[in-house]
C-alpha cells in the first residue's frame, strides 16, 4: 500500500502579503478553487492502492488543516503536530515511525509517498505513471526522489546530478550528487548537459527502509523522534508530540541527513507540469494570461500594462504604464515590486518581524477552530470586530480582566452564557458582557452565526483571555 505523507509545515514568506506565518500559502486558494493542500490530497486520491494520508503540520495550523481535510471529505491516518520547524528529516522520521508502529509486520510495510503540500502538478496522468514506477523501485528497497526535468536555467532550485542508469528501470538513475542553488551561468551549463534535474523534495520509500537509513545516518534525530512520539499522545483529531523531545532535534533536511549519504538513492525524472509556486513570478508563469500577458484577479483595471501580475482582494486596483511588475492588495497590506525582484519579499517579512508587526503573522481575518473574526475598526480603548461562528460550534467559556464586550447578532441565532444565565439572542438583538463576567458564545443553528462585537476597556489584546472550558483543548488564544 502507498501512504501519502504530506509535509505542510512551510511559512510561504515569499508570497507575502497573501501568505502569512499563521496562514501560509499551502492553506490558501492561490491556484484554483481549492487550497494547495487540498489540491495535493485530491491529486494523490486518484492513485491505485492508496491509503489514508499522514499529514505533518505546524501546531499553529492544526485546526485550519483539519477543516480543509473535512471540506474535501478526506480523513487522515494521522495529523502530526510539530511544535517547532525542524525541516524535512525529522518530519519524515516521525511519519515513518508512525507507520512502522502501525504495521509491525514486515509483509505490511507501507510505501511512503512524501509530498510537500504546496506544489502544483498539472499533468496528473504523467504523475500517476511516474509514481507507479517509483513504487516499484521503492518496493525493491530504493530511496526514490523525483527530479524535475528542467525547462529553463533556474537559480532558485537545488539540482540533482544523474548517475548511471538503473538496470531494473531505464527511466531511473543512481544519484551522483546533490547541488545547491547555482548562479545563472552554472544553471545554463546544467541545462545544456542534460545531466541534471531540479530537486523537487518529493520522495518514495518503504517506511522501514527510511527509518533504518535515518537511524544509521542521523541517529540523534531518530532517537529524539522516538521520544517525541512515545511521550506524546492523541489530542482530538491530532497527534501532539512531546515538545521538549522534538525541540531538542537539530533542524536538517532529508537530503543532507540521508540522501547524500545512502547508497540506496535513486532519481526518477518527472516532466508533469510541476511548479512549487514559490514566488509571485511563479504565479504569473502558471496563471491564465490576457493578450498582453497579464495575470489579474479581483477588481482590476489596467492601461498600457504588460506581463504583470495583479491580485486584488478587497478594493479596486488600477495600474498604468507598467511592465513586468507584481501588485498584490489585501485588506491590511499592499505589495508593489518588479517581477525580477520578488524573491526579496522575504526581506520585507524580516523587517515586519523585527518591528513586531502583526502583518507578518496573520491576515486581518483571523481563523479559529470555531470560525473567524475580522477587526473592522480600532482606536484607543475600543475595537470593533465582525465574528462568524460555524454551525454547532462554540467559543470557550472565558472571561476578560480588562475589557467589556457588546454583541449584536446580524444573522443566525446565538446562545450566550452570561454568568449563571443562558440567553437566546436572535437577529437584530444584542447582549452586553461586563468586564470580568464569565461568558460563552455558541451557535446552535445549521447556518453560520454572524455578529458585530464592540470591545471597550483599558487593554484589548487577544491574550486577555482566561479559559475555563474549551472544546478544542486550547490553553491560550
Amino acid at each position: 500500500m502507498i501512504v501519502p505523507v504530506i509535509l505542510s509545515g512551510g511559512s510561504g514568506t515569499r508570497l507575502w502579503p497573501m501568505s502569512r506565518s499563521l496562514y501560509p500559502k499551502q492553506l490558501i486558494d492561490i491556484y484554483n478553487e481549492h487550497t494547495l493542500l487540498q489540491n495535493t490530497l485530491l491529486r494523490v486520491s486518484g492513485l491505485q492502492d492508496i491509503g489514508a494520508p499522514v499529514v505533518v503540520c505546524n501546531e499553529d495550523h492544526r485546526f485550519m488543516t483539519a477543516e480543509q481535510l473535512r471540506q474535501i471529505d478526506q480523513k487522515a491516518l494521522s495529523i502530526i503536530l510539530e511544535p517547532a520547524k525542524k525541516n524535512t528529516a525529522p518530519a519524515i522520521g516521525l511519519a515513518g515511525l508512525t507507520l512502522v508502529d502501525r504495521n509491525p509486520d514486515p509483509d505490511q510495510d507501507p510505501i511512503m509517498l512524501v509530498l510537500p503540500a504546496d506544489h502544483v502538478i498539472e499533468d496528473k496522468d504523467k504523475f500517476y505513471s511516474i509514481v507507479s514506477q517509483g513504487a516499484e523501485l521503492a518496493q525493491q528497497g530504493a530511496l526514490v526522489t523525483f527530479g524535475i526535468v528542467p525547462g529553463s536555467p533556474e537559480t532558485g532550485y537545488g539540482y540533482i546530478k544523474k548517475g548511471p542508469v538503473l538496470e531494473s528501470c531505464t527511466n531511473a538513475f543512481k544519484i551522483d550528487r546533490f547541488v545547491e542553488k547555482p548562479d545563472l551561468e552554472t544553471a545554463k551549463k546544467y541545462l545544456d548537459s542534460n545531466d541534471f534535474c531540479w530537486n523537487s523534495g518529493m520522495f518514495m520509500f518503504k517506511a522501514s527502509v527510511i527509518c533504518n537509513e535515518l537511524a544509521l545516518f542521523a541517529p540523534q534525530t531518530m532517537d529524539a523522534c522516538r521520544r517525541a512520539i512515545d511521550k506524546g499522545g492523541k489530542d482530538l483529531d491530532f497527534f501532539r508530540l512531546d515538545k521538549a523531545s522534538f525541540e531538542s532535534i537539530s533542524a536538517n533536511s532529508i537530503d543532507y541527513a540521508v540522501m547524500e549519504n545512502t547508497d540506496k538513492g535513486v532519481v526518477l525524472p518527472m516532466d508533469a507540469g510541476w511548479n512549487d509556486l514559490g514566488s509571485f513570478d511563479a504565479l504569473w508563469q502558471t496563471g491564465e494570461k490576457d493578450n498582453l500577458e497579464n495575470v489579474v484577479s479581483g477588481d482590476v483595471l489596467v492601461h498600457n500594462v504588460k506581463q504583470t501580475y495583479i491580485h486584488a482582494e478587497n478594493r479596486l486596483v488600477a495600474a498604468i504604464g507598467l511592465e513586468n511588475f507584481v501588485i498584490v492588495e489585501t485588506k491590511d497590506a499592499v505589495l508593489v515590486a518588479p517581477r525580477d525582484q520578488v524573491q526579496d519579499v522575504k526581506k520585507i517579512v524580516g523587517q515586519l518581524k523585527e518591528n513586531n508587526r502583526n502583518e507578518a503573522l496573520t491576515h486581518a481575518k483571523v481563523f479559529r477552530p470555531w470560525g473567524d473574526y475580522e477587526t473592522i475598526d480600532m482606536a484607543d480603548r475600543y475595537q470593533v470586530k465582525r465574528i462568524t461562528v460555524k454551525p454547532r460550534a462554540k467559543l470557550s467559556l472565558q472571561k476578560h480582566f480588562h475589557r467589556a464586550e457588546h454583541w449584536t447578532v446580524v444573522s443566525g441565532t446565538a446562545v450566550v452564557t452570561k454568568g449563571e444565565k443562558e440567553i437566546l439572542v436572535k437577529e437584530d438583538e444584542s447582549v452586553y458582557i461586563p468586564l470580568g463576567t464569565l461568558h460563552r458564545l455558541e451557535n446552535p443553528g445549521n447556518i453560520p452565526l454572524e455578529l458585530i462585537e464592540v470591545q471597550s476597556g483599558s487593554y484589548l489584546g487577544e491574550d486577555d483571555i482566561v479559559r475555563f472550558d474549551d472544546a478544542y483543548g486550547r490553553k491560550e488564544q
